[in-house]
């Protein structure tokens, strides 16, 4: 799990030639220098940026990108090609360069000089060719990379360089990424189903089986002390509306249980199916809250694909202001532009709520087991992003759609009998539109 993004950094290197001379590539430098440390000064960037100096001819690159694939602390490499750059000598560079790449296609001057501009000038200052040519190979190489267009000193170019930052990390954090599944996917349902090992080969995700009576055995192995310290936290954090107590008990004896195995195998994302609860007398509902709260990755019914995706996005997301979470298109509101009730039977994520979180006990009408507890929270309202990941067969396949999240109370009213955290979104531009695409 990244614990912290910052930890990466980004590896700044600029093309150039030795046609010019010396005296034209230590300008090249020092420009590059100074884009870099304006850059990292922003404030917009989740992780810093090191300058890695010059390439100018085919072995210095290739050494160059080399080093950054294997070090494990660069998360990406962003290219700039401040004069006229050949692109043959990227050629080998490229070939072995296994990090996320962005071609960044800024200048170091805003205007043209009219009343000054030479041939020095325009020799020296030819991102406008020298992108163009960096562009051709990466396009010849079928070389997937990002481009951005835009002066490094406007605010809109830092943040689009923050979000491929971010999704550069959510790459790294993809490679590093153990599953657990506790059970198998939920019987006769076929979006959850998916080939692990295409997934290992081509995202990173390793995901690996536990049977579900290993968890009962560790949570029989929870002490009633473990069980009552953590209780004595949640009650300055939560509102604990209950009084049935031992249910409550029973959700944290299951959230340390978890926690351990999970600490055992190094797993940073999980998966429980409500079909399969052998030895357990609750479905995991508040343990699993909680384990997302803290950034662990989770989906319900075995669905470890969109679990491991969870936990790459809560990598992605350190330092914003949302959050996100678990959950299912419930069902909807269809007057109007549309809307969207989701929700799950138990587990969705705080991080995506505001407000007191209270801790309740209800009947869950499946799963053949006592009532568990579970949290209970108003959601978020702002703009938001559903991502699912299905196997099509011969590949993986990401949707992605853009929703306003609005607060349930306020776009249909209370639901005093629905006893699970829940929020409503408008597909945007509507739920037709949106739901036929």
């Amino acid at each position: 799990m990244i614990k912290n993004i910052s930890k990466y950094k980004f590896w700044f290197v600029t093309g150039s030639q030795d046609l010019y001379g010396e005296r034209a590539l230590a300008q090249v430098e020092k420009n590059s220098v100074e884009i870099v440390e304006y850059l990292n000064k922003s404030g917009k960037l989740p992780s810093e940026i090191l300058f890695k100096g010059i390439g100018a001819d085919s072995r210095s690159i290739r050494k160059l990108l080399e080093q950054a694939s294997i070090d494990d602390s660069c998360a990406g490499v962003i290219a700039w090609m401040h004069t006229f750059s050949p692109a043959k000598m990227w050629i080998a560079g490229l070939k072995g360069l296994t990090k996320p790449l962005l071609h960044f296609h800024t200048q170091y001057n805003r205007e043209i000089p009219l009343d000054e501009i030479d041939m020095d000038y325009m020799n020296l200052h030819q991102s406008a060719h020298g992108d163009r040519e960096f562009g051709f190979i990466c396009t010849r190489m079928r070389k997937r990379r990002k481009v951005i267009t835009g002066y490094f000193k406007d605010d809109s170019t830092a943040e689009e360089i923050s979000i491929w930052m971010r999704a550069a990390v959510g790459i790294m954090a993809s490679k590093e990424m153990e599953c657990v599944r506790f059970g198998d996917n939920m019987r006769q349902v076929a979006v959850t189903e998916g080939d692990k090992v295409e997934a290992e080969i081509v995202l990173g995700w390793q995901v690996d089986y536990v049977p579900v009576g290993e968890l009962a055995e560790e949570v029989s192995k929870v002490s009633n002390e473990e069980a009552e310290s953590c209780y004595a936290e949640m009650q300055k954090k939560y509102d604990i509306v209950t009084d049935n107590k031992d249910a409550v008990v029973y959700q944290i004896k299951l959230e340390l249980a978890l926690r351990k195995i999970m600490e055992r195998m190094g797993a940073d994302a999980f998966s429980t199916n409500f079909q399969d609860l052998y030895g357990l007398k609750q479905l995991p509902g508040l343990a699993c809250q909680r384990l997302m709260a803290e950034g662990k990755g989770f989906a319900g019914e075995g669905d470890w694909k969109t679990a491991c995706l969870q936990a790459v996005m809560k990598g992605m997301e350190q330092g914003l202001g949302g959050g996100s979470s678990f959950m299912e298109d419930y069902t909807y509101q269809m007057s109007g532009d549309g809307l969207v009730l989701g929700a799950h039977m138990l587990e969705v994520d705080p991080s995506i709520g505001e407000g007191r979180i209270s801790i309740d006990v209800e009947p869950l009408g499946i799963g053949d087991r006592e009532p568990p507890a579970r949290m209970k929270f108003s959601g978020k309202e702002g703009r938001a992003t559903c991502v699912s990941i299905i196997d099509m067969g011969g590949r993986l396949r990401m949707i992605a759609a853009d929703v306003e999240a609005v607060v349930a109370e306020k776009a249909v009213g209370k639901m005093p009998n629905l006893p699970v955290a829940q929020i409503m979104w408008k597909p945007l531009p509507n739920l037709k539109t949106a739901s036929e695409a």
